[in-house]
C-alpha cells in the first residue's frame, strides 16, 4: 500500500504536498539533484609559448645555385610569372618576401620534397639545438611532445594516430592490448560514457570482521579519493623555487591531486592544505604534528622510530618513501608490517633501481610481493622515476602501481631548461622561464595533466575498462616486445634474443 507525500514527511516550498502533486515535486527534486551532478574533467585552454623550443629542422639553400635555377625558370617560362613565382613548399619555408634566399625553417615538417627536387642546392638536416635538449633517456622526443601536451592540451594519440616505436628500451618495450575493445566504454574522451580515473589513497582491509551482534569490528576502510592516478612529486635537484612551488600548490587545487613538497617550504610559504603532501626527513618525524590539514604526511625513508614518532604526533595518513636500493624488500615489508598504509617507492630519473633493473619490473616486483603476502589492499602504491610521456602512466599503472608521480614532466610542461644528465634526482640542474607569469604556468600543467588523462580514457576504453582502478595489475592487457619477438623467432638459426 503507498503512503501518501505527508506520511513520508515530504514537503514542498508551498507547504505540505498532496497526493497528486507527489508527481511533479519528486521530478523537481530529482532535476535540482541532476543539475547539481558534476562529471569530473581538467578544463585546458591553448595558450603560448613563452619560451619556444628550436624549431626540429635547418634548411640550407645555395644562394649561386638557387640564382641559376631562377633565371633558368625566367628564360625558359618568360611571361608566365605565376610559374616562376610559384615555391616548392606547401607548409612556406620558402613562401617569404625573398623566398628561398631567406628561409623559415621554423615551418618545416621535414617532408623534403624541395630536396628531392633540387637535391643540388636545398639540404634539410635536424636541428643540433632541438637535439641536444634533455639527456639519453628524457629524449628531444619526449620533451617536444610533453611542451605540444602543455600548449595545447589536447589527447597525443588517437586511434591509428601512433607514429611512436613499436619496440625499444623501457617503456618502449611494452605495448598495450586492444585486442578487446568494447563499444560502449570507447566514448570516455567526448563525455557519452563515463570512465573512472579517481584513485583511492589509504588502505583498505583484506576482510571485514563482525562481533557476535553483528556490528563491524576489527579495521575498517581509511582512504580519501583523488581524481587522476597521478600526483606531483618533489621537483627535483635546484628546480624547487617559489615559484614553481606556488604552480604545483594551485594545479593539485584544481584537478584535485596531490602535491609532495619539501615540509621546510610548506612552513615557510604557509600552503597547509589536504591536497599537499609535506615530505619530512625522519629525523624531523615529530614535526608531522606541524601539519593539522594534511590528509597525508611522508617521511623519506624507512625508519621505525621516526614512523612511530610522526603517527603519535599527527591524525593524517603517514606514508614512507622507498628508494629502489639494496635491500629494499625489507623495508617494504617493514614499513607495512608497522601500518604504513602508502608506500612511495622511487628509482632515479633514468627509470632504473640500484642494481640496474627497469622500473616497470621493480614495480611488478612489489606489486606481486603484497599479492603473495595478502595484504596488496591495504596499501597503496606510489611510483615514480622516468615517468616522462602520456603511455607511462597506464603502463606503470598495469605494472602494479595506484599513482604514478610526476617529476621531470611537470618542469618540460612550464618550459624550463635541464643542464646535463637528468639521472640522478639531486644532481638535476635546469632553469625555468625568467618571468613565470604564475596564471600561464598553472594552465600549462593543467593542459598536460588533460592531455595525459584524456590520453589514459583513450586507452581504457579501447581496452573496454571503466575504471583505471581496474587496470592495476592486469599484466595480461600489456605485450612485452622481448617476448613476443622471443616466441616468434626462438630456435630459427641466427636469432640472437628479443629487443633491448
Amino acid at each position: 500500500m503507498f503512503e501518501s507525500a505527508a506520511q513520508v514527511g515530504l514537503e514542498s516550498q508551498d507547504g505540505p504536498l498532496t497526493l497528486d502533486r507527489f508527481g511533479a515535486e519528486s521530478a523537481r527534486i530529482g532535476r535540482e539533484v541532476a543539475d547539481r551532478y558534476h562529471r569530473y574533467r581538467i578544463e585546458t585552454e591553448e595558450v603560448d609559448d613563452a619560451q619556444p623550443l628550436p624549431h626540429r629542422f635547418l634548411v640550407k639553400v645555395g644562394k649561386v645555385g638557387l640564382a641559376k635555377f631562377i633565371a633558368k625558370e625566367m628564360l625558359m617560362y618568360f611571361g608566365q610569372f605565376d610559374v616562376i613565382l610559384s615555391r616548392p613548399c606547401t607548409y612556406g619555408v620558402f613562401s617569404g618576401p625573398v623566398g628561398g634566399f631567406a628561409p623559415r625553417p621554423k615551418l618545416c615538417v621535414g617532408c623534403l620534397r624541395c630536396c628531392v627536387q633540387h637535391p643540388d642546392f636545398v639540404k634539410v638536416l635536424p636541428n643540433p639545438d632541438l637535439l641536444a635538449l634533455g639527456d639519453s633517456y628524457t629524449t628531444h622526443g619526449h620533451i617536444t611532445a610533453i611542451d605540444e601536451e602543455a600548449r595545447k592540451g589536447m589527447v597525443p594519440v588517437r586511434g591509428q594516430g601512433y607514429r611512436g616505436r613499436f619496440g625499444g628500451p623501457g617503456f618502449d618495450g611494452m605495448l598495450t592490448d586492444m585486442s578487446e575493445i568494447v563499444r560502449p566504454s570507447r566514448d570516455g574522451i567526448h563525455g557519452r560514457e563515463l570512465i573512472g580515473t579517481s584513485v583511492d589513497v589509504g588502505s583498505k582491509p583484506m576482510h571485514l570482521s563482525f562481533d557476535s551482534s553483528g556490528n563491524l569490528s576489527g579495521s575498517t576502510p581509511e582512504m580519501f579519493t583523488i581524481q587522476v592516478p597521478f600526483v606531483f612529486d618533489l621537483p627535483p635537484g635546484n628546480l624547487g623555487s617559489t615559484g614553481l612551488v606556488k604552480v604545483v600548490d594551485t594545479t593539485s587545487r584544481r584537478i584535485d591531486t596531490l602535491a609532495c613538497l619539501d615540509a621546510h617550504t610548506v612552513v615557510r610559504l604557509r600552503m597547509d592544505a589536504p591536497h599537499i603532501v609535506p615530505v619530512l626527513d625522519t629525523a624531523e618525524a615529530a614535526h608531522a604534528s606541524e601539519f593539522p590539514a594534511a590528509r597525508l604526511v611522508e617521511l623519506d625513508g624507512w625508519d621505525a622510530d621516526a614512523f612511530e614518532a610522526a603517527n603519535e604526533a599527527t591524525d593524517a595518513m603517514v606514508g614512507v618513501r622507498l628508494h629502489f636500493e639494496e635491500g629494499w624488500q625489507e623495508r617494504l615489508n617493514a614499513a607495512v608490517d608497522a601500518g604504513a598504509k602508502v608506500i612511495h617507492l622511487l628509482a632515479d630519473l633514468h627509470a632504473r633501481g640500484g642494481d640496474g633493473t627497469f622500473v616497470s619490473e621493480l614495480f611488478k616486483e612489489a606489486h606481486m610481493m603484497l599479492i603473495e603476502q595478502g595484504r596488496r589492499d591495504t596499501v597503496t602504491l606510489f611510483g615514480g622515476g622516468g615517468i616522462v610521456g602520456a603511455d607511462h602512466v597506464p603502463k606503470a599503472i598495469i605494472s602494479g602501481l595506484d599513482a604514478v608521480a610526476l617529476d621531470l614532466a611537470v618542469l618540460f610542461a612550464l618550459q624550463g631548461r635541464s643542464h646535463g644528465s637528468l639521472e640522478k634526482r639531486d644532481r638535476v640542474s635546469g632553469t625555468l622561464p625568467r618571468m613565470l607569469d604564475h596564471g600561464w604556468a598553472e594552465q600549462r600543467l593543467a593542459n598536460l595533466c588533460g592531455s595525459w588523462r584524456d590520453q589514459l580514457l583513450e586507452i581504457l576504453g579501447a581496452m573496454g575498462i571503466r575504471e583505471v582502478r581496474r587496470l592495476r595489475g592486469e599484466f595480461g592487457r600489456s605485450m612485452i616486445v622481448k617476448h613476443l619477438e622471443d616466441e616468434a623467432f626462438e630456435g630459427i638459426a641466427g636469432y640472437t634474443g628479443g629487443g633491448a
